[in-house]
């Protein structure tokens, strides 16, 4: 296959579950002439609890499927798997990789006045320090508030979002942002802008919610350009597959909360 085939060729994006679907929606706005495979690892999530070996391993099984599916480049939508396994993937693999957390923090940065950014993730997220590096990278002089949130994913994955206990441990959680000038809250997890207006009404309006889905499209846009693997073929309707390692019917109903519409067919990739 020569390059400019390539173009032709699909997006790949996996994840833990459902929270890539957060990234793959930014995607589909930003190039919406690309096709995109995603994969949501759901028979092993979630990551953000495990050991960075076990996760290094999972991930090396996902894209090694991706490619099966001819992607042109693959999307790492999960903040644990970006924090331990992406330099990895990309040792391993030809194909450009791109991860969810320097965009992400690239945006608290520019956001923030007050110098202060909270970071939620899994634990997994927050014990690698990637966001803490990749912010205090960009500004030596900020204060980071890094909170360990590891029963956001299991809760927005059993669809409990909108559940009244969901808001009690929102509230633990964030119970020590008090006694700091936080005035932006990174959302380190890709699942967790399934809790946005939860997470928003109880820390205020005065203080911004960013996330790595919105500013990870960019970067997709950014880096085919640079690749020359744009698809400019207008004309046709973009092609979108899923594919899950466990219960696609869950799968499907977790995703009409994040598309607003029930998603066609999702495959079982055992």
């Amino acid at each position: 296959m020569h390059h400019s085939d390539l173009a032709f060729c699909p997006i790949g994006i996996f994840d833990s579950g459902v929270g890539g679907l957060t990234v793959m929606r930014q995607v589909m706005k930003a190039l919406p002439h690309e096709d995109i495979v995603y994969f949501g690892d759901t028979a092993r999530l979630p990551y953000g609890n495990k050991g960075q070996e076990t996760v290094m391993r999972y991930c090396l099984e996902n894209v090694s499927f991706l490619l099966e599916k001819k992607v042109k480049m693959v999307i790492v939508a999960c903040n644990t798997a970006t924090a331990f396994a992406l330099d990895h993937l990309r040792q391993s693999f030809s194909i450009p990789i791109l991860g969810v957390i320097e965009s992400g923090a690239q945006k608290a940065v520019e956001n923030t006045k007050t110098g202060c950014i909270a970071v939620l993730g899994t634990r997994g997220t927050i014990q690698s320090g990637a966001y803490q590096k990749a912010l205090q990278q960009a500004d030596p002089y900020l204060t980071v508030v890094p909170i360990s949130c590891p029963l956001f994913v299991p809760l927005v994955e059993e669809g409990m979002g909108e559940h009244p206990a969901t808001e009690m441990i929102i509230r633990e959680y964030l119970r020590e942002l008090r006694d700091y000038p936080v005035d932006t809250i990174l959302l380190g997890c890709t699942h967790y802008p399934l809790l946005y207006h939860q997470i928003q009404t109880i820390v205020g309006n005065e203080i911004t919610l960013v996330d790595s889905a919105t500013t990870c499209a960019g970067k997709v846009a950014e880096l085919l350009q640079y690749e020359t693997l744009m698809n400019n073929q207008g004309n046709s309707l973009p092609q979108y597959q899923y594919y899950v390692s466990d219960d696609p019917v869950k799968f499907q109903e977790l995703g009409e909360r994040v598309f607003g519409h029930y998603l066609e067919q999702v495959g079982l990739q055992v």
